[in-house]
């Protein structure tokens, strides 16, 4: 009897670590930093919420237990979208 490959990583969202000043994480390959001062609804949730993290469609992050969602280009071409979120 043959097992199936093993090794690989199926999540394509996840939360890589929750510091002080923000929180990293690595969706598709590519690592995004989300700092407090712009997206303060992190700073204060309980690590278990914020690594309660969905990638849905493959273009947006969905955090069901803090009812906040981001746009996966809002994160690689911040220049576009100018607002603060609050």
């Amino acid at each position: 009897m043959k097992s199936g490959n093993t090794g690989s990583n199926i999540s394509e969202a996840e939360i890589t670590n929750v510091s002080p000043h923000g929180i990293w994480l690595l969706v598709l390959g590519k690592e995004y930093f989300l700092p407090y001062d712009q997206y303060p609804w992190f700073r204060t949730a309980q690590v278990s919420e914020i690594f309660d993290l969905e990638l849905l469609h493959g273009h947006h992050l969905h955090w069901d237990q803090l009812d906040v969602d981001i746009e996966l280009k809002s994160l690689e071409r911040p220049e576009s979208y100018p607002l603060v979120y609050k």
